[in-house]
């Protein structure tokens, strides 16, 4: 029926399948839907900013009751998922979990005001606040981690990777859903930005281009790790592109300021100014032109 090799290839792979040490083959595993996941980021994104992304149709409601009507929506499907995502033995809770999350939702809407309003006052580029909210990506990188950060609290499995995952990809900006990140956080540009799981950031903090705030690596793999490994960023905080903090022991102060390129594995008092030198440009004349 099928060709000697087609059927050597097909044998070796169902051996993979049925050694390797995640399910493979069989009964399909039970797994939330990506695509509906991606529409409640939409939908949530349509609550949280109506004039910006929401349907002009329904805008004909009273506010209170647009939000009623979306808040209900969003509910209803958010349960599903984690229903999906959660083992079988858990289901019972999606129900209360999505509803935890679905009253976590207007603190949240304020605190991305809080957000908006760091954007505005720390890009001299941004014309006005609605070019914030409509076209900045790191807005919407932030908005996104503060969803999956509740149901990641709440120890929804998959699904808050998944939410955070889909930023990256539109985004360039990494933010695990674990990391805590207070209020009025601005990320400018935003392209290669990452932050780590175990990642604490305070009040008003600053972040630009490629900053990665990661760990130390480990030998002894995933077992080896535990605890915090991940930096600290207190208030007021300035981290500029390129920098790379790493360790759970790091901490940067209140106030302080990294500079471009930097690397650091320990920690930086309050208000101090962390400065990378680098070697001065020198300008040399083409070797044609100094001999003419």
């Amino acid at each position: 029926m099928y060709d000697p090799y087609i059927r050597r290839a097909a044998e070796a792979m169902a051996q993979t399948m049925s050694e390797a040490r995640v399910p493979m083959y069989g009964a399909r595993v039970r797994l939330p839907d990506r695509k509906a996941i991606e529409e409640l980021i939409r939908e949530m994104r349509k609550l949280m900013f109506p004039a910006y992304f929401g349907d002009a149709a329904l805008m004909t409601l009273d506010a209170a009751d647009y939000a009623a009507l979306l808040l209900e929506r969003i509910e209803t499907a958010l349960q599903r998922q984690i229903a999906l995502a959660l083992p079988e033995e858990e289901i019972d809770r999606s129900s209360a979990t999505a509803r935890e999350v679905v009253e976590q939702l207007p603190r949240i809407q304020q605190q991305l005001l809080t957000d908006v309003d760091a954007f505005f006052e720390g890009d001299p580029a941004a014309q006005n606040k609605e070019e914030v909210i409509f076209a900045y990506p790191g807005l919407f990188a932030i908005f996104v981690y503060r969803i999956a950060h509740e149901l990641f609290l709440r120890h929804v499995p998959i699904i808050p990777r998944i939410m955070t995952e889909y930023a990256h990809s539109r985004t360039g900006i990494d933010i695990h859903p674990g990391a805590a990140i207070g209020s009025y956080f601005f990320i400018d540009h935003g392209t290669g930005v990452v932050i780590g799981e175990t990642s604490e950031l305070g009040d008003h903090v600053k972040l630009y281009q490629g900053v990665t705030l990661g760990a130390l690596s480990t030998r002894g793999g995933h077992g080896g790790v535990s605890g915090k490994r991940h930096p600290t960023v207190e208030s007021d905080a300035t981290i500029y592109s390129g920098a790379s903090i790493l360790g759970g022991d790091t901490v940067i102060g209140q106030g302080a300021v990294v500079g471009g390129n930097t690397f650091l594995t320990h920690s930086v008092p309050a208000g101090m100014r962390v400065i990378n030198r680098t070697p001065e440009p020198e300008l040399r004349m083409p070797r044609a032109k100094q001999q003419s």
